[in-house]
C-alpha cells in the first residue's frame, strides 16, 4: 500500500500512513476502514484541528473504492470524531465532542490507555451506575426476583475453583441486579461499559490468590442487602465491590492517574 503526507491543519515535518503497512484485507472493508480511521484519531496520529488526507490517498492506502472510503467517513463523523465541512475538508474534533460509548471509540480508547486511566474512570462510573440499579432492586424486588438472585449467587459459589465458570457466574450475578432494578437505562449504559472492558486483558488483570473468596463475600453482602430491602445498605456494598475489585485486579505497574481527553 502507498503511503503519503496527511494534509493537516497545522504544518508537520513529517508524518506517516494511518494505518501499518502490512494491514491485512478484511472482508468487511468498510468496518475495517472506520476502525481503523477511528484508531488513528484517538491513539494521536490525528490531532484536533488536523485534516484527513483526501478520499483520493485514503482510497490507495486502504486499497478501497472512494464509496467506500466516502462512506466510512461519514461514519466517524457520526461518532463524533470528525466534521465534514465543504470547501474545508474533514477535520479531527476535540475530544469532548466524541462519543466514547461508541462501541468503536471507547475500544480504541481503552486500547491505547498506557496509563489505565480510562479503565479507572469507567469502573468509577460503571460502580455508580450499578450501585443506584442495587438500591432499586432493594426496593423493588419480588419474590421470583429473590429466587433468581440466590440461584446467581449460589452459582458463584458452586464455581469458586474454576475461573472462567466463576467469572461468567459474577458478570451473571451483576446482570440479574441489574435487571431486577428495571432501569433500562442504566443498565444499558452499564452492559456497555462492561462489555467493552471485559475485551481488554488488561481489565482482567492479575487475582491475587484469595481474590475469589473475597470477590464471593462481596457478592453475598449485596445479596444479602437486597434480601432484607436495604437499599442503603446494597448501594454501598455494590459501589464498594466494584471499585475494590478492580483495585485489587489493576496491573501495578501502569501508573495510576486521571485519564484527561484531549481538548
Amino acid at each position: 500500500m502507498m503511503s503519503y503526507t496527511p494534509l493537516m491543519a497545522r504544518e508537520r515535518e513529517t508524518a506517516g500512513p494511518l494505518i501499518a503497512e502490512n494491514r491485512a484485507p478484511s472482508p468487511m472493508l468498510g468496518v475495517a476502514v472506520v476502525e481503523d480511521l477511528v484508531d488513528a484519531i484517538v491513539s494521536g496520529k490525528l490531532q484536533p484541528g488536523d485534516s484527513l488526507p483526501p478520499e483520493g490517498p485514503l482510497s490507495e492506502q486502504f486499497g478501497v473504492s472512494r464509496t467506500v472510503i466516502r462512506e466510512s467517513v461519514k461514519r466517524v463523523e457520526e461518532k463524533g470524531l470528525v466534521t465534514i465541512a465543504r470547501g474545508k475538508g474533514t477535520q479531527v474534533r476535540p475530544t469532548s465532542s466524541w462519543n466514547i460509548l461508541d462501541k468503536v471509540v471507547l475500544t480504541a480508547l481503552i486500547k491505547h490507555d498506557d496509563s489505565l486511566g480510562v479503565l479507572d474512570e469507567l469502573s468509577v462510573v460503571r460502580a455508580q451506575l450499578e450501585s443506584v440499579m442495587a438500591a432499586e432492586a432493594a426496593r423493588v424486588r419480588s419474590k421470583d426476583d429473590l429466587a433468581t438472585l440466590d440461584a446467581a449467587l449460589e452459582r458463584m459459589r458452586a464455581t469458586v475453583g474454576d475461573d472462567a465458570a466463576f467469572r461468567a457466574a459474577d458478570i451473571a450475578f451483576h446482570e440479574t441486579v441489574m435487571a431486577m432494578s428495571g432501569n433500562r437505562l442504566a443498565e444499558s449504559i452499564a452492559r456497555i461499559l462492561l462489555d467493552r472492558a471485559l475485551a481488554s486483558t488488561r481489565y482482567h488483570g492479575v487475582d491475587g490468590s484469595g481474590a475469589p473468596a473475597l470477590t464471593l463475600s462481596e457478592h453475598q453482602a449485596i445479596h444479602d442487602a437486597i434480601t432484607e430491602a436495604d437499599a442503603v445498605r446494597a448501594q454501598d456494598a455494590m459501589n464498594g465491590h466494584i471499585l475494590e475489585s478492580w483495585r485489587r485486579r489493576r496491573l501495578p505497574d501502569h501508573a495510576r492517574k486521571s485519564y484527561r481527553a484531549r481538548p
